[in-house]
């Protein structure tokens, strides 16, 4: 069976098609690879800053920590620029902090998606203690 000259352009047309939807696949594929990574990094990057603030606090407090986020975005000079529980989402996580007194906080970062806008969850807590784990253990 000879294939006329439209079945060859059909064929010529599915295969680009094909390949086409193959590399945009894999293109989406990278950005939200990338794009994870990314809020991943800023998620630790944030709950870093929360803790360097909050140990400064206390620091500068004769050992009692700041009891709230107002505590450390209004004090001159400010510890933080902004309330990251209160702004939350950031950047694809919501922040938390369950434990803020004057002994001590805990601190939480955690994706609004698990598997898309991040794949773990961050936590901070007195002393600057870094723990990290799954999203999917969550």
């Amino acid at each position: 069976m000879i294939l006329s000259s439209k079945g060859k352009s059909f064929i010529t047309i599915m295969i680009v098609i094909a390949l086409a939807a193959l590399a945009l696949r894999i293109s989406i594929h990278e950005i939200v690879r990338l794009s994870i990574q990314q809020n991943q990094s800023a998620a630790q990057n944030t709950l870093k800053l929360i803790s360097i603030a909050m140990e400064n606090y206390s620091k500068n407090n004769k050992g009692v920590y700041a009891e709230n986020f107002l505590q450390l975005t209004q004090a001159t000079p400010a510890y933080l620029g902004r309330n990251y529980v209160k702004d939350s989402p950031v950047r694809g996580y919501d922040y938390d902090c369950p434990r803020m007194d004057a002994a001590g906080y805990s601190c939480i970062a955690s994706p609004d998606h698990c598997r898309l806008s991040g794949e773990a969850v961050y936590s901070v807590s007195t002393g600057g203690l870094f723990i990290s784990e799954s999203c999917d253990k969550k």
